[in-house]
């Protein structure tokens, strides 16, 4: 089923406004106020849409965001998660932790010791090259982990 451009242009706007300032609250009835709809044909049309529900888009542009701090500052990890908007570090380490499978630190120390050549690169470029991949619910990785584990022990997990 096609969106209508109008319904387009509103969507939009509330993605805009998740894009302007990720680190602020962000619940439905609010986007769904910025797009002029009820709360759930907002969540429905957004999926449709961008493929992603509304939160899950919200936490991607959260997770981008931490990435590029660690990666281009030497801000401590705490201060970098109440800046993307996490109310608590263990949340958001978990959370990071899940959808990049790296925990903060270790993704610091690789960008760091990684020459990439970005500065010559586009920022848009950059950020598409390191978006977080948000198509499957970040519970439904966590159920995979687990269910892999169990089939395929490792020694660490063995002791």
């Amino acid at each position: 089923m096609a969106q209508s451009p109008e319904l387009l242009r509103r969507l939009l706007r509330a993605k805009d406004r998740m894009d302007r300032a990720p680190h602020e609250e962000w619940p439905i009835h609010r986007l769904a106020q910025v797009s002029a709809v009820s709360g759930s044909h907002f969540a429905r049309s957004f999926k449709t849409a961008f493929g992603v529900p509304p939160h899950r888009y919200l936490l991607t542009r959260r997770i981008e965001r931490a990435v590029a701090l660690l990666r281009d500052t030497e801000l401590p990890v705490t201060e970098i998660a109440f800046q993307t908007g996490w109310k608590s570090l263990g949340t958001f380490g978990r959370v990071f932790r899940d959808i990049t499978g790296e925990s903060p630190g270790s993704i610091r120390a690789r960008q760091r010791s990684t020459p990439h050549g970005r500065e010559h690169m586009p920022e848009c470029m950059v950020r598409a090259a390191d978006r977080p991949n948000l198509k499957m619910a970040v519970l439904e990785k966590r159920r995979k982990t687990s269910v892999a584990r169990m089939n395929h022990p490792s020694t660490e997990d063995l002791l």
